[in-house]
């Protein structure tokens, strides 16, 4: 079973993409901002990272940084969720970006593709 950790500072997106991959059978843990993941990563590392762009405190473009700067984190794939996304120019620090709203479809297919070469946790 795979983990990860959801980032996104609107509570009903972080409920309801919480609810839908807890249904399709992913561990998941979530933050409202950049800070509180770095806090929960200290804790254990999840398979993949989703995260909004734009939060409070610390956005999904400092977070990301943070992951590729960190070596224990570094190996992370990351998937941007954000009704704002990276602007062009933006250092790409992300393996797949999905603009807000996205088809639940896309989404978690999205997933199970970052997470496909992950060997599951025994």
């Amino acid at each position: 079973m795979h983990s990860i950790l959801l980032v996104d500072d609107d509570p009903e997106i972080l409920d309801a993409w919480q609810a839908i991959l807890l249904a399709e059978g992913y561990l998941v843990r979530c933050a409202r901002n950049g800070f509180e993941a770095l806090d929960l990563l200290k804790q254990s590392a999840p398979d993949l990272v989703i995260t909004d762009w734009m939060m409070p405190l610390m956005g999904g473009a400092e977070l990301c940084r943070q992951l590729k700067a960190h070596p224990d984190l570094a190996h992370l794939p990351i998937m941007i969720h954000s009704a704002a996304p990276p602007y062009a120019e933006a250092l790409q620090t992300w393996n797949a970006c999905l603009q807000k709203p996205v088809p639940m479809k896309i989404f978690l297919t999205t997933v199970e593709q970052l997470c496909k070469s992950i060997p599951p946790p025994t």
